[in-house]
């Protein structure tokens, strides 16, 4: 991600759905205004989702996803509408696209997944230039071919949800406070970057008027005798230490922690975290991030975390992991599912990943809880959530 850019996880995702050749692709080509998806006569011709991020006024921030037809048959065709399953549990808003007037059972089962998932749709009944006459009914009527009402898609996409406000830190600092944000620099930092959340705690810092000082860990006892911030902000591997080095009477939390409240998981996360104290040998672990990336010999999800989790918990446990957009849908192995802060994933997704675990009677955190457990900080660390502090005990 660019320094200048909207990350995928803070745009609103808009997704493309419907039968073969209903002309998605083409929609998506004509409300984008270029030609990122192939169009063709020929049936499957879309077969793994195509993302295109842009801005979609008054609404910001968009991704744009186009999805291969949900009527897709043979192995191959499984495999694809199996892909376009994966696209339901990010999808903010939702389109069907037809060239019907009346769904059939492929278009009546999108619908009833929208509907089952709470996914605001739209139903457009694309090629309407070959109808004689546009019938009057709920359905938005278009033609790629001649342009007919595709401003008008984009205008009503744009107003079918409120953009959301919500910030990172913003709620928890005062214009001229001073955060000091403990940044590690080592083998599992990305070269010549800050990682998201980091990038994004600074700015939303910068949005309230506040100062921010970014320091490694090392530096912080050296800072913390020139200044009294008003709150700490760590990287969660660096809890122990932070914690140690920061007094009693400074807040101190991590940007795992911030992240779940921000992606609406906080509360869950708390009240499953203390399942690590009950686990038992054999039990098994899911640990899962959001984004994919190159494993450092040092990697917090494969190396770090099974490590601190065997040695606190004194078990022989044993672990699964996953990345990026794969997540079971079958969680009756595990018995703990730690996730990252998934600043990479929009917050229904993430949801959707905590919802599939609550559903399933498996207990689900994230790293940051997790570490700040097992140093026994946790309550410390969400003192800035005094309704969630009182839960630890």
């Amino acid at each position: 991600m660019g320094l200048n850019s909207t990350p995928s996880g803070e745009r609103v995702h808009i997704a493309f759905f419907g039968k073969r050749n209903a002309g998605k692709s083409s929609i998506v080509n004509a409300v984008t205004g270029q030609n990122i998806c192939v169009v063709s006569d020929i049936k499957g011709t879309t077969t793994d989702p195509v993302y295109k991020s842009m801005e979609l006024l008054p609404l910001g921030a968009v991704m744009i996803i186009d999805t291969a037809g949900f009527d897709d048959c043979g192995e191959l065709g499984e495999m694809r509408i199996q892909k376009t399953m994966q696209v339901l549990n990010k999808t903010d808003i939702a389109v069907l696209v037809t060239d019907s007037d009346s769904p059939d059972k492929y278009e009546a089962e999108l619908l009833s997944l929208f509907r089952d998932k709470n996914i605001p749709y739209i139903i457009v009944r694309n090629k309407c230039d070959l109808l004689d006459e546009i019938p009057e009914n709920n359905m938005l009527y278009t033609s790629t071919l001649t342009g007919y009402n595709i401003n008008l898609l984009k205008e009503k996409l744009a107003r079918m949800i409120k953009p959301d406000n919500s910030r990172l830190i913003g709620n928890l600092v005062k214009p001229d406070d001073f955060v000091i944000l403990v940044t590690p620099i080592d083998e599992s930092a990305p070269k010549g970057r800050m990682i998201l959340p980091q990038q994004q705690a600074i700015r939303d810092i910068l949005d309230s008027r506040a100062c921010c000082i970014v320091i490694q860990e090392t530096q912080l006892k050296h800072t913390l005798e020139r200044i009294t911030p008003s709150l700490v902000i760590t990287d969660s591997q660096a809890f122990e230490s932070v914690s140690a080095q920061t007094p009693e009477n400074i807040p101190l939390t991590s940007f795992s922690i911030l992240m779940a409240k921000y992606k609406g998981f906080l509360d869950t996360a708390v009240d499953g975290v203390s399942k690590i104290k009950s686990l038992r040998d054999g039990d098994r672990i899911l640990i899962s991030e959001g984004c994919t990336h190159h494993r450092q010999c040092k990697d917090i999800g494969t190396v770090k975390l099974p490590h601190w989790l065997r040695e606190y918990t004194g078990k022989d446990l044993e672990f699964s992991y996953s990345s990026g957009t794969e997540f079971p849908e079958d969680l009756s192995q595990y018995s703990l599912v730690i996730h990252c802060g998934g600043c990479m994933l929009n917050a229904r997704e993430v949801q959707n990943r905590m919802q599939k675990a609550v559903s399933q009677k498996v207990p689900f955190t994230n790293y940051g809880i997790s570490i700040a457990y097992m140093n026994g900080i946790l309550k410390r660390s969400l003192e800035i959530f005094p309704e969630l502090a009182e839960k630890i005990n």
